[in-house]
C-alpha cells in the first residue's frame, strides 16, 4: 500500500512520522446512478484518527451531492463521477480544517464539543487548543454525531496511578526493613557488650598476670566485635576526663580568645573578596553583567552583518565566558525582541542552534537552560508558546527527546518546581512519552 504524508506542507519530509494511505477510487454504475466509491476510505480515516463518516460527508457537502458511509460493509459513496485528485484535494482541506493543530501544525489531535455546541481540536503534543469554524457544514454534522471516546485512556490513567501506589508502598517496605536492621544491630551491639564486661572485669582480678601469659583472642573473636559495634557505641563507651584545674581553666580561655580573635581577622580580609565574587556571580546570574550584554551585542552584530552558523559559533567559543553565558546570548540574540511566532522563528533558525548544539553532546541541555531563562524573564508571549518551540526545535532533529524530559524532570526537582514554564510544556512532554510507549507496544 502506497502512503503519502499527512498534510500537504509536509508532502517533501521524507523523514516526517504521521502517514496515510493514498487515495483509491472507483467509478460504478451509469447513468443517474453513477457513484464513485473510495475504496480505502476506511484506513484513510484510521490513520486520520477520524471517523470514516465525517470524511464521506464532508465529501458531499462540498460537491454538492449526496454521500453514504456503510458502517456494515465500510464502504463509503458519493454521487457523481468525481477525479481521484479532486476528491484528494478536499481530504487535504478537510485535513486542515479537521485535524492538524492550528498551533503546531501536529495530525494527532482530539476533537472537543464544548457545553455551547462549540467545535474544538486539542492537540496532545503542544496542548494548544483550536477553535473550529463552525460555519462549515460538516461541523452540525459532527455536533449530532460526535466521536467515540477513547476506552484505553482511562484505563491507562488508572494502571499509571497503580504504578505509582506500588512504587510507593515499595519504597515504605524498604525504609521498614532498614528501622528493623538498625535495631537488630543495636540489640546485638548491646548483648555483647554484656558478655565482655565480665570477661575484662574477670581478667583484671587475676593476680599479677604477665601480658605474655595472658592468651590472645582469635581473629574471628576479633572480626565479629568489629562487625557488631558501631562508632556510635564506641564513642559511647569512652568516659572523658578534664582537668578542672584553676589553671587548666585559664589555659583553655586565652586558646579561645586568640582563636576567635584569629577568625575575625580572617573574616575582615576576606569579606571583600567574597562581596565581590558574589556580586559578579549573581550579575551573570541574571543576565546583568557587562561581559553578558556584551557577548548579546557582539553575536547581534555578527547576525545583522550575515555570518554563517558555523563561523559564528567558532567565534564564541574563542570568547572567554562560560558555556551557558555563551549559549543564553546566542538565543537572547537570536529571539530578543520577537513578540509571537516564536516557533516559526526557531525553524528559520535551527541552523545557528544546531550549530551551537553540535558542539558536544550536552550542549542540548544548555540550550534548554536558556530557553527557560530567557522564557521567564521575557515580557513578550515566549513562556505562553514554549511546548511550540520544544515541538519545533524537536522535529528539527536539533533537541533530543532524552535530554528535553532530564531538563523537564530537573526543573520538578529544583527550587523553581512551581513556575509556569512547566506547566506550559507539560502537554508536550506528555505527548513525548506516551508516543514512545505506543511505538513501542506497536
Amino acid at each position: 500500500m502506497a502512503l503519502q504524508n499527512i498534510g500537504a506542507g509536509n508532502s517533501d519530509d521524507a523523514f516526517y512520522r504521521y502517514k496515510m494511505p493514498r487515495m483509491i477510487t472507483k467509478i460504478e454504475g451509469r447513468g443517474n446512478g453513477i457513484k464513485t466509491n473510495i475504496v480505502n476510505m476506511v484506513d484513510i480515516a484510521k490513520a486520520l484518527a477520524r471517523p470514516a463518516s465525517y470524511t464521506t460527508k464532508y465529501f458531499g457537502c462540498e460537491l454538492g451531492a449526496q454521500s453514504k458511509f456503510d458502517e456494515k460493509t465500510g464502504t463509503s459513496h458519493v454521487n457523481g463521477a468525481h477525479e481521484t485528485a479532486k476528491l484528494a484535494g478536499l481530504l487535504e482541506i478537510f485535513i486542515k480544517k479537521y485535524v492538524q493543530c492550528y498551533g503546531c501544525g501536529n495530525p494527532e489531535t482530539e476533537i472537543l464539543i464544548t457545553k455551547n455546541q462549540m467545535i474544538q481540536l486539542k492537540c496532545a503534543a503542544c496542548g494548544f487548543v483550536s477553535d473550529v469554524d463552525m460555519r462549515d457544514k460538516l461541523t452540525t454534522f459532527i455536533v449530532k454525531n460526535p466521536p467515540e471516546v477513547k476506552k484505553g485512556s482511562k484505563d491507562k490513567k488508572a494502571m499509571r496511578r497503580a504504578e505509582k501506589e506500588r512504587l510507593k508502598e515499595g519504597e515504605m517496605a524498604d525504609e521498614e526493613q532498614k528501622k528493623l536492621k538498625k535495631e537488630v544491630i543495636k540489640k546485638k551491639g548491646t548483648s555483647s557488650s554484656k558478655d565482655v564486661a565480665p570477661k575484662s572485669t574477670s581478667s583484671k582480678k587475676k593476680a599479677n598476670g604477665s601480658d605474655e601469659e595472658r592468651p590472645s583472642p582469635p581473629h574471628s573473636q576479633i572480626d565479629e566485635k568489629d562487625e557488631v559495634f558501631d562508632k556510635e557505641d564506641e564513642d559511647d563507651d569512652i568516659q572523658w576526663q578534664t582537668d578542672t584545674s584553676l589553671e587548666a581553666a585559664r589555659q583553655r580561655i586565652q586558646e579561645q580568645l586568640s582563636a576567635v580573635t584569629a577568625d575575625m581577622v580572617m573574616l575582615s580580609t576576606d569579606e571583600p573578596e567574597k562581596k565581590a565574587t558574589t556580586k559578579v556571580s549573581n550579575n551573570s546570574e541574571n543576565g546583568n553583567s557587562l561581559t553578558y550584554r556584551t557577548l548579546v551585542a557582539e553575536v547581534k552584530a555578527n547576525l545583522n552583518k550575515g555570518v554563517k552558523a558555523k563561523e559564528l559559533v567558532s567565534h564564541l567559543a574563542a570568547l572567554s565566558a562560560s558555556a551557558q553565558e555563551k549559549m543564553s546570548a546566542l538565543y537572547e540574540a537570536l529571539f530578543g525582541g520577537i513578540e509571537k511566532g516564536f516557533a516559526k522563528e526557531a525553524i528559520k533558525k535551527k541552523n545557528y542552534l544546531a550549530a551551537a548544539v553540535a558542539e558536544e553532546e550536552g550542549f542540548q541541555l544548555l540550550l534548554l537552560c536558556a530557553i527557560e531563562e530567557f522564557s521567564c524573564k521575557s515580557t513578550s508571549n515566549a513562556l505562553k508558546e514554549v511546548a511550540l518551540v520544544l515541538k519545533a526545535l524537536y522535529d528539527a532533529d536539533v533537541l533530543e527527546e532524552e535530554h528535553i524530559v532530564q531538563w523537564y524532570q530537573n526543573g520538578l526537582k529544583g527550587d523553581n518546581k512551581n513556575s509556569q514554564i512547566w506547566k506550559n510544556a507539560q502537554p508536550f512532554i506528555e505527548w513525548l512519552q506516551n508516543a514512545e510507549s505506543e511505538s513501542d507496544e506497536e
